[in-house]
C-alpha cells in the first residue's frame, strides 16, 4: 500500500527546506549540480523531478527534456545537444531521460544500431569522466518499477483526460518489451557505473516513497547542503497599507465558486 498524501507531504517539507539551502550553497560555492532522471515509461521522472524543483528558484533550477533529435541534431557528436544545456556555475539542471536515451529506448525500439549503442557505451565513461573532473557534481538516478504497476499506470494515462497527453505509441510498444529494457538497463549499468559517475536505483513501485527516497540520497551526496539565508532588513511599512486601485482597466469577474 502507497504512501498517504498527508504523510508524504509531511515527509516532503523538511526535504525541500533542505533542498532550498543546498541551491544557496550551489550558488554560494558556484556549484554545478547536473542530476538524470532515467526509467522505464511511467516510473515516476516527472513526479521526481517537480518535488526537487518544486520550491526552487526556477532561473537557478531548470528541467531539460529534449524532444527527438531534429535531422540536423541527428548528424552531430551524439553528446552536443546535451553539453549545449550543461549548468553554468551555481545553477542546478535536472534532465528528465538524457544521453542514455541511446543505451535504453533508442536501443530497444531499434532507432540505433547496435554498433552505435557499443560506440555510445564505450564513449560515456569517458565522456562523464571530463565531467566530473572539470568540476561538474553529475548524480544518475535509476526509476524502478514492477511491470503490475507500469500497466495500472498507463491505463491511468489512457482514462484520465489530463494524463492523456503523455501517452504515446512508443509507451504502448513498450508493453511488450518489458523484459528487453530490464536487458539494456542491465547491459547499461555494467558499461557506466564507474567509481567517478556511479548509478543509483530507486524503488518507485510506491512513487511518493521513491521521491522522498531520491531526495534523501542526493541531499546526502551532496558535499555541504547548509547555507545560511544572507539577512535582510525588512523596516515598518510606516502606513497603513493602500488598496490597489484602478483607473484605464478594471480586473476581470471572479471565477464563480459554488
Amino acid at each position: 500500500m502507497g504512501m498517504k498524501r498527508g504523510e508524504y507531504e509531511a515527509a516532503l517539507e523538511p526535504l525541500q527546506q533542505e533542498l532550498v539551502s543546498m541551491a544557496r550553497w550551489a550558488r554560494a560555492t558556484a556549484a554545478r549540480i547536473v542530476v538524470l532522471f532515467e526509467g522505464r515509461d511511467t516510473a515516476g521522472k516527472g513526479g521526481a523531478i517537480g518535488a526537487v524543483r518544486e520550491r526552487l528558484n526556477p532561473r537557478q533550477c531548470r528541467t531539460v527534456a529534449l524532444a527527438k533529435p531534429t535531422e540536423a541534431e541527428s548528424t552531430q557528436w551524439y553528446f552536443q545537444r546535451y553539453v549545449a544545456h550543461l549548468p553554468a556555475a551555481g545553477e542546478i539542471v535536472l534532465f528528465d531521460r538524457s544521453w542514455y536515451n541511446r543505451a535504453g529506448v533508442e536501443r530497444v525500439m531499434g532507432y540505433a544500431s547496435e554498433d552505435e549503442v557499443a560506440a555510445f557505451l564505450k564513449a560515456v565513461p569517458v565522456f562523464e569522466k571530463l565531467l566530473v573532473e572539470d568540476g561538474i557534481l553529475l548524480f544518475k538516478y535509476w526509476l524502478a518499477t514492477d511491470q503490475a504497476n507500469q500497466e495500472e499506470r498507463l491505463r491511468e494515462r489512457l482514462e484520465d483526460p489530463l494524463k492523456r497527453w503523455k501517452l504515446s505509441p512508443v509507451d504502448l510498444a513498450a508493453r511488450a518489451k518489458y523484459d528487453d529494457y530490464t536487458a539494456a538497463r542491465e547491459a547499461m549499468l555494467a558499461a557506466t557505473h564507474t567509481p567517478h559517475a556511479p548509478w543509483t536505483i530507486v524503488d518507485f513501485n510506491d512513487q511518493k516513497r521513491g521521491r522522498l527516497t531520491l531526495i534523501r540520497d542526493l541531499l546526502d551526496r551532496v558535499p555541504d547542503t547548509h547555507a545560511e539565508p544572507p539577512p535582510i532588513d525588512f523596516p515598518d511599512l510606516g502606513r497603513e497599507p493602500v488598496a490597489e486601485t484602478y483607473g484605464v482597466l478594471k480586473p476581470i469577474a471572479d471565477y464563480p465558486l459554488g
